[in-house]
């Protein structure tokens, strides 16, 4: 397995990067390597005081601002208050497997913390935006299922796992939907997407699940995954590759995409259905009251 440090993240000075949820895990990772490469990073996170011990343990340039995904009024205040140039926005804060929950907005949890949070922070930080926005998904796109007359599962019996296999298959279509925009309109920024494979990160320790599949989870990870700084390779790739097209989705290389170096990888054929892609975000902007407009090219 190819290492963590194998991965050479350019010069990234002068650059300003936004990582949600970047006080632990997948995003922790990612923000370190970020500012070891030169950017002033922002932790956009939950809770102040994790915040700030994450900045502590980082070599370089930080921030630390509030930001929960799940309720739109802290997304509408992060906004509001953000650098005023960014030049890459990591979608990566989210919840897996939660137990059924409705948001302070009325939302199902993991739909609205993976997915709704980021598409209306990525539609009101557009105009400040430079370069790219990566949206993370995972492998678990592949059962995602949308069910348009029923996106918070008002109505069908809570699934777990189909919630969150709905809410990654959300992240791609938005992150395809978004490139799709920004070519139409003849801009210059990129919407990429990554997935971890199979990482050991607090998502996959804090299961809501029995103890005995909690463990059988936790000697798999041993086994068949990879650490969590070698999980956000790909979205290290996708933030920062000078070449890589917009529209790529990076994921690891190995065997079933589990674990490995990252490279630029399939999707669902779900994801790449362009009538979805519309349909997605015409109902993620009646949903959230934000409306997606692309900047006119600079």
């Amino acid at each position: 397995m190819a290492s963590p440090s194998s991965l050479p993240v350019p010069d990234q000075t002068g650059r300003t990067v936004v990582v949600t949820g970047g006080n632990s895990g997948l995003g922790f990772e990612t923000a370190k390597r970020l500012a070891a490469a030169g950017a002033h990073v922002v932790l956009a996170v939950r809770n102040r005081e994790r915040g700030d011990a994450a900045a502590k343990k980082i070599i370089g340039s930080t921030e630390v601002r509030l930001l929960d995904t799940s309720s739109l009024e802290s997304v509408r205040a992060f906004a509001a208050d953000a650098p005023e140039r960014i030049d890459v926005l990591v979608n990566n804060a989210g919840v897996m497997a939660a137990d059924e929950t409705r948001t302070v907005d009325g939302f199902e949890l993991q739909f609205a913390t993976n997915y709704l949070g980021a598409f209306a922070l990525t539609a009101l930080l557009l105009p400040r935006l430079t370069d790219r926005v990566v949206m993370t998904s995972s492998l678990a796109h592949y059962g995602g299922r949308l069910v348009f007359d029923d996106l918070n599962r008002t109505r069908r019996r809570y699934s777990r796992w189909a919630a969150y296999a709905d809410s990654k298959l959300a992240d791609l279509l938005f992150a395809f939907d978004l490139q799709a925009r920004f070519s139409e309109a003849g801009s210059s920024l990129r919407a990429m997407a990554a997935h971890p494979g199979m990482a050991g990160t607090n998502l996959t320790r804090d299961l809501h699940v029995p103890a005995p599949v909690s463990g059988v989870s936790e000697a798999l990870l041993r086994v068949l995954g990879q650490s969590a700084a070698a999980g956000a390779m790909p979205t290290l790739l996708a933030a920062t590759a000078r070449d890589l097209p917009g529209g790529s989705y990076v994921g690891p290389s190995g065997v079933a995409e589990v674990r490995g170096a990252p490279m630029v990888v399939g999707s669902s054929r779900s994801s790449r259905k362009r009538d979805l892609q519309r349909r997605l975000t015409a109902e993620s902007e009646r949903l959230t009251g934000v409306r997606l407009e692309v900047p006119a090219p600079r």
